[in-house]
C-alpha cells in the first residue's frame, strides 16, 4: 500500500504543482507509515520527483495521452492506484485535475475532497482542512471511504525537499474509447501561466486602454510573474479572456497578487482571496479592494508602476 500522487507535466516537463503535490504526498505517507508512488504521463525526465520524497515512479508513455482527456487520464490513474493498492490519491487543483478528479473518484469508488490546504489532522477518521464558500471560510472534512482522493490547493503546501531513492517502472494502462477528437490546441508561449505563478500582476480599467499594458508586462517580467486582468478588461477586448481572473474567470492562489487599477468587485475578490499577500494600487482611497488588501498604495498607476519597476530593477542588480 502506498500514497499515489498524479504529477502533471506539460511538453514533457513537470509543472510546479507536480512537485508540490509530491511534497504533500510525502508528508501524508509519513503520517500513514507508508511510501509514495507517483504516476507520470509522457514526462521526459522524472528524476526531480525523488528530491521531493517519491519512492517509486510509474511512467506512462502513450501518444494517445499527448492531449489531455479527463476520461482517459482518470482511467490510467485509477489503474495505477489499483495496482499499487493505494488508499490515498493526491492530485493538484489545476484545471485538468479538477476535471479528472471526480471521474477518478467514480472509478475508484472514492471520497474526493477539493481545495485542501493542510496535511490530515487525523487519520482515523481521515480528516483534512479545506477552504469553503469561495475561500471565505475553512471546514474540516472527514473521508469515510476506503480510498480517499485529496485535491491540494495550489501554493497551499509549497515545495519541501525530502530526498528519496526512487525506483522507476514503465506502466501501460488500457485506455477507454472516448470518442473525442482534438483538432488543435492553442496555448500562450514564453509566459508564466496564472495557474502555476507564485506572483501575479493584474490590472483593470484604471489602465485606460490596451496601449498602456506595456508597463504591466514589464513589471511582470521583472518579478517573473504572470499577467492577469479584471473581467471588464477582457470583455472590452483589451486583454485575452484567458487572463481574466475572478469568480467567473480563473481562480488565483498565488503567494503575491498585485492589483493595479482594479476597484475590487466582489466577484474579483472571491476569485483571488486564496492568494497569500495582496497589494493594490488605486487612485480611489475608497475602492473596495483596499479592505481586502494586505498593502495598499493610493496613487496613479502611471506614476507608481514605473517607479516600482525602477526600484525592483535596481534591487535585482544590486543583489545579482
Amino acid at each position: 500500500m502506498s500514497v499515489l500522487v498524479y504529477t502533471e507535466s506539460e511538453n514533457g516537463k513537470f509543472k510546479k504543482t507536480a512537485l508540490e503535490v509530491a511534497s504533500y504526498a510525502k508528508a501524508v505517507a509519513s503520517k500513514l507509515g507508508t511510501t509514495v508512488t507517483a504516476v507520470t504521463i509522457n514526462a521526459e525526465d522524472t528524476s526531480a520527483l525523488a528530491t521531493y520524497g517519491v519512492d517509486k515512479v510509474l511512467n506512462i508513455f502513450n501518444t494517445e495521452l499527448d492531449v489531455f482527456n479527463a476520461k482517459s487520464y482518470a482511467s490510467a490513474i485509477a489503474q495505477a492506484a489499483k495496482q499499487e493498492d493505494a488508499k490515498v490519491v493526491v492530485v493538484s487543483q489545476t484545471a485538468d485535475s479538477k476535471y479528472l478528479a471526480p471521474i477518478l473518484a467514480i472509478n475508484l469508488e472514492a471520497g474526493y475532497v477539493s481545495n485542501v490546504v493542510e496535511t490530515p489532522s487525523n487519520t482515523t477518521p481521515f480528516t483534512v482542512k479545506r477552504t469553503a464558500f469561495t475561500n471565505k471560510a475553512f471546514n474540516n472534512t472527514s473521508i469515510n471511504t476506503d480510498v480517499k482522493i485529496i485535491g491540494l490547493s495550489n501554493n497551499a503546501y509549497g515545495l519541501v525537499e525530502n530526498t528519496a531513492s526512487a525506483t522507476k517502472e514503465d506502466f501501460a494502462p488500457s485506455l477507454p474509447t472516448n470518442g473525442v477528437k482534438v483538432e488543435s490546441v492553442d496555448k500562450a508561449s514564453n509566459k508564466v501561466s496564472i495557474a502555476d505563478a507564485e506572483v501575479v500582476v493584474s490590472a483593470g480599467r484604471g489602465l485606460k486602454g490596451p496601449e498602456n499594458w506595456g508597463m504591466i508586462e514589464e513589471l511582470a517580467d521583472v518579478l517573473g510573474a504572470a499577467t492577469a486582468c479584471s473581467k471588464p478588461v477582457s470583455d472590452l477586448g483589451w486583454r485575452p479572456h484567458g487572463e481574466h481572473v475572478g469568480q467567473t474567470g480563473k481562480p488565483v492562489a498565488s503567494n503575491l497578487y498585485i492589483a493595479i487599477g482594479i476597484s475590487g468587485a466582489i466577484q474579483h475578490l472571491a476569485g483571488i482571496s486564496a492568494s497569500k499577500v495582496k497589494v493594490v494600487v488605486n487612485t480611489d482611497p475608497e475602492a473596495p479592494f483596499f479592505k481586502a488588501a494586505d498593502y495598499g498604495v493610493v496613487g496613479d498607476a502611471f506614476n507608481v508602476v514605473p517607479q516600482l519597476i525602477e526600484k525592483l530593477k535596481a534591487f535585482k542588480a544590486a543583489n545579482a
